[in-house]
Parts: C-alpha cells; sequence; structure tokens
C-alpha cells in the first residue's frame, strides 16, 4: 500500500528518475484494487459510474509518470509509452515493465537501493 501511496503523493508528476519492478507493479497492483472498490461502491450507490470516473482521472497522471520511470529503469526513454496508441504496441511495453532494471547508473539516474523516495 505504502507504493500506492508514494506514487499518488510523493511522485504525483515525477517523470524523472527511476521506478524499480516492485514500485510498478506493487502501485498497479493496489491501483486495480482500489479501481474494483470505487466500481462496487458506485454500483451499491447507483451513481452512474461517476466516482469511477473521478478515480481513473485523479490516477491517470500518476499512472503515466511511475509509467515513465519504470521505462526509465529498464534504460528506455519515457517516449515508449507511445506504444499503447500502436496496436499490439501495449504487449512490447508490458514486456518492458517486465524486464529487470538495468544495472548501476544510467542516464536517467542511480538505482535507489533501498526503496525510498527523495
Amino acid at each position: 500500500m505504502d507504493w500506492f501511496i508514494d506514487c499518488i503523493t510523493k511522485n504525483y508528476v515525477n517523470f524523472s528518475g527511476r521506478a524499480r519492478r516492485k514500485e510498478y507493479w506493487m502501485y498497479t497492483l493496489f491501483s486495480i484494487i482500489a479501481c474494483f472498490v470505487v466500481i462496487m461502491l458506485d454500483s451499491l450507490l447507483g451513481s452512474n459510474y461517476v466516482l469511477s470516473l473521478i478515480y481513473v482521472l485523479a490516477i491517470l497522471l500518476p499512472s503515466y509518470a511511475v509509467t515513465v520511470r519504470r521505462l526509465h529503469d529498464t534504460g528506455n526513454s519515457g517516449w515508449w509509452l507511445l506504444l499503447v496508441f500502436v496496436p499490439f504496441g501495449g504487449i512490447i511495453l508490458l514486456i518492458f515493465c517486465l524486464i529487470d532494471s538495468t544495472p548501476g547508473p544510467n542516464q536517467y539516474g542511480k538505482i535507489l537501493k533501498d526503496y525510498n523516495f527523495q
């Protein structure tokens, strides 16, 4: 849960630096869980998915930011995120998010060994 909260609060629109695999996938996991909870609340309240829309709009920028930082961690430019607009580009983006970090520092910064944000 801390990964999700840190991405939402400390790194809301931080597109620089690197995000390790654990940070990215924990953020994604809790984001999906929260999305299901909000959808269930919407259906219970009968609010025509207004809360879901608000939630999706609220996490849009942090989701892009953590994905760009994940791409930086693998040594790729954040512009690779635009692959989602290409047919089957999401598969390539998924592979980039699954592979391990580039060892040592790269042009996007150093690996944060203790997983703390600065």
